[in-house]
Parts: C-alpha cells; sequence; structure tokens
C-alpha cells in the first residue's frame, strides 16, 4: 500500500475510535480522505503538519439543554447542538436543523460537509452546522416561538457575525429564523443583521435566499450537462422531497424547460406524467403545510404512491433534494437502467457510498452535495455582505451573483479533477479543491 494511502487509512480509523457510534460523520470523512491521498504524495507538508487530523477534529461542540411549555401548560425537554467545525477562512457559517432524528452525528456530518461546501463558494465563511431533536411539525406558533426563545436563549453567547452565524435548516424555515433572531435582538439588545442569514427580506434578508439552494443545484446541473455538450432543456426530471430545496430546484428546471414529473415527502410520491404544477405545490408545502398526497385532490390525473420510491420512476436527470442515504445501491442501479444521465444532489449526503460506485461505473454525470448545493450558503454569504453595508441589492443582481458562484465552483472542481487524473469527477474534483483551500489557511496560521 502506498505511504499516502496507508496515512489516509490510519487518519480514518483514528476518526473512528476517537468518535465510536457516528455512522453518518464516519461515512461523510471517508467519503472526503479517500480521495485526498493524491494531494498528500504531492504536498507532504499537509501531512507533515497533521492538516487532515485537525480538519477532522472540530474546533467548538456546544450542547445543551432546551426546556419548553407546549400550549397545555405541558414541560417538554429538547436537546441543543451547534459544531464548529472549523474557521481557517471565516466565521461559522451553517444552518440549524429542527428534527427528531437530530443529534451529535448528524451535525458532526454535516459540519464536516460544510466545511468544504463553504471553501469551494470562495467566500470568506468557514464550516459549522446545529440543531435540535424538536420537531416543530405539527406545533403551534406559540408553541415554536416559546421553543426558539428558549434555544436562543443559550445559543446566543456562542454566535455573533464575526463568531458564527447560523441559518436555516430542515425544520427551520423563515417563522423559526425570525423567532430565532427576536430573542437573540432582545437578549443582546444589539440589532446585529449579519449574525442570521436567511431572514426576511423586510428586515435584513436577502432576495433570492429562499431560492438560492434549488436554483444553484440545476445551475450546477446544466454546467455538466454544457461539459457534455447537452443540456437541461428538454429532459425529464425527478426531484425527492417537496421542501424550500425541492420546490425551487423544479422553478428552475421548469424555468430552464424541463419536465418535472415526480416529487415527494415522507408519506410518498407524487407522479405526474404532464408535468408538477408548482403552484399547487407551493400551496400545500409553503402555506397550507399538507401533506403532497393532497396534490391529487386538485389533479385527478396525478397519481400518489405511497411509501414508494420516487427513483422508480424513469427520468433523464435525477436531483435527491430530501435528505441523507436516501438514495441506496438499488436505487442507483434503477436510475442507471433507465437511462439517467445525470444526478445533482440538493441534499447533503443522499447517496450511499454503494450508490456513489454504481453512478460512477454507469457514466452519470454526477454533481456531489457538497459543490451542487453550495448556492444556499453562498447566497447567505453575499445576505452578510448587505447586512455589513447596510445595502439590499435586486433579486436580479443577486441571481446573478450566485450564478456566476455556481459557475466558478464547477471550474474549480473541474479543474481540479483533471490536475489529479479523474477528469470529469467532480466528487474528487470538489473534495481536492475545497479541502486545499482551507488547508492552505490552516497552514498560513500556524499550529492553532
Amino acid at each position: 500500500m502506498p505511504e499516502a494511502t496507508q496515512r489516509i487509512s490510519e487518519i480514518y480509523q483514528q476518526v473512528v475510535e476517537r468518535n465510536p457510534g457516528e455512522t453518518d460523520f464516519h461515512q461523510a470523512v471517508k467519503e472526503v480522505l479517500d480521495t485526498l491521498a493524491p494531494v498528500l504524495r504531492q504536498h507532504p507538508k499537509y501531512a507533515e503538519r497533521k492538516i487532515i487530523e485537525r480538519i477532522c477534529e472540530p474546533e467548538r461542540q456546544i450542547i445543551f439543554r432546551v426546556p419548553w411549555q407546549d400550549d397545555q401548560g405541558e414541560v417538554h425537554i429538547n436537546r441543543g447542538f451547534r459544531v464548529g467545525f472549523n474557521s481557517a477562512l471565516g466565521p461559522y457559517k451553517g444552518g440549524l436543523r429542527f428534527h427528531p432524528s437530530v443529534y451529535l452525528d448528524t451535525i458532526k456530518f454535516l459540519g464536516f460537509e460544510q466545511i468544504f461546501k463553504n471553501a469551494l463558494t470562495g467566500l470568506p465563511i468557514g464550516g459549522g452546522k446545529g440543531g435540535s431533536d424538536f420537531d416543530p411539525k405539527g406545533k403551534s406558533d406559540d408553541e415554536v416561538m416559546r421553543f426558539c426563545q428558549s434555544y436562543m436563549t443559550e445559543l446566543y453567547r456562542h454566535i455573533g457575525e464575526l463568531t458564527d452565524v447560523p441559518a436555516g435548516d430542515i425544520g427551520v424555515g423563515a417563522r423559526e429564523i425570525g423567532y430565532l433572531f427576536g430573542q437573540y435582538k432582545r437578549i443582546t439588545n444589539r440589532y446585529e443583521s449579519g449574525v442570521f442569514t436567511g431572514k426576511n427580506p423586510s428586515w435584513g434578508g436577502s432576495l433570492v435566499r429562499r431560492e438560492a439552494t434549488g436554483y444553484g443545484v440545476v445551475f450546477f446541473l446544466e454546467e455538466m450537462l454544457q461539459a457534455r455538450d447537452n443540456s437541461v432543456s428538454g429532459k425529464t426530471a425527478v426531484v425527492s422531497g417537496s421542501g424550500n430545496v425541492a420546490i425551487y430546484a423544479i422553478e428552475k428546471l421548469q424555468g430552464m424547460g424541463a419536465k418535472v414529473v415526480a416529487c415527494s415527502d415522507s408519506g410518498g410520491v407524487i407522479y405526474d406524467p404532464e408535468g408538477l404544477n408548482l403552484e399547487t405545490v407551493k400551496q400545500l408545502k409553503e402555506v397550507e403545510r399538507a401533506r403532497i398526497s393532497a396534490y391529487v385532490k386538485h389533479h385527478p390525473h396525478a397519481e400518489f404512491r405511497e411509501g414508494a420510491s420516487i427513483w422508480d420512476i424513469p427520468c433523464d436527470l435525477a436531483l435527491p433534494c430530501a435528505t441523507q442515504n436516501e438514495i441506496d445501491e438499488a436505487a442507483a442501479k434503477k436510475l442507471v437502467e433507465q437511462g439517467c444521465i445525470a444526478l445533482c444532489e440538493g441534499a447533503n449526503m443522499p447517496c450511499t457510498p454503494e450508490a456513489m460506485k454504481v453512478l460512477e461505473a454507469g457514466k452519470l454525470a454526477y454533481g456531489p452535495g457538497k459543490a451542487a448545493n453550495a448556492g444556499g450558503v453562498a447566497t447567505s454569504a453575499l445576505e452578510m455582505q448587505q447586512n455589513a453595508s447596510r445595502d439590499a441589492w435586486t433579486f436580479e443582481h443577486t441571481e446573478e451573483r450566485l450564478h456566476d458562484i455556481m459557475r466558478n465552483i464547477f471550474r474549480d472542481c473541474h479543474n481540479a479533477a483533471e490536475e489529479y487524473g479523474e477528469p470529469g469527477n467532480y466528487v474528487v474534483g470538489a473534495n481536492i479543491a475545497g479541502f486545499r483551500r482551507v488547508a492552505d489557511a490552516m497552514l498560513a496560521f500556524g499550529l492553532i
């Protein structure tokens, strides 16, 4: 076994031993480390200063109790998290996820991914993530407000526009951001707009932020297809999920001439062979907070498949925009067999390692999440710029900035993959380009 490969294997085993039971974190680390041996061979300084070992260890991990009271007066106890993973390029930046599945492993895997995603944007932001095992589904506005206020009563002391800048993620939308920011403002007695992103544009938020992750995925997808002399236009697409990322990926796909025939939620899949009616999806998910199954009440020709896999539906373009590990080996094989030509990740780590091998062998154009879904955090950084300058940009200007950033991310991934002998492999390209940007900053700062 070559020396660099042996070193990588040893580092990974150390990570597993130091973080027992954290399988999602192990998976995220392994996916990156497996691509870095050529970098260590070409740049031994990274090994000498133990850059990889330092990147794999969070700079800080905060876990705290979040007590709150429901509308019936019953007291509940949830657990809050915030992991500041790496601040070599700027203040920690990453969303908050409120979902029953959240625990430390979840936050660490997301925070680790965020390091490289944020680095790829080329903007001065480090990597972090946070959240809670609180479930906002089915809760009243007052219950969500009380939880958010309790959560922020502890978190406020650990964040700031120059320290750590949270945003939204699964379960944390405009409502939750408003309550969290309001409590921060109340406690600190400061209107520090830049401490949170994803805010409403009427009080410091950026236009395009809501759309940014979904739009960015499609911009990256189009760049991949153009590199193969192809295009989104005229293709049939399926998009898993029906939350923020999925909705705006569908919107941009439709705007660029694709037909999106399916989306999903945890209950099942909507299949509309005529193409999804996006206004209905938005009404159900953004206004009514209803299940996607209600789509068929408005469009009887469509079909709801309870508990089904969206990846059984034939498509040219597949966009997983729901959650981690939603595409396993069997689903990946189905996509390849049915002629899918490109897969672009709107979710974080939605493909299992086995699925990734199938997609690579099938020669699909494959856009990894840390590159393809970086549009959200990129626009968050643009929101921070506007807050710092007390400015507000137009939708058109902000979208063009986002488009430029996604083009640059694709270019960096493409060039890094070619430089290290893996042309067209954007997983390798994204990992190496992001790693080198962070590693060079860490070297410049000395041993800290």
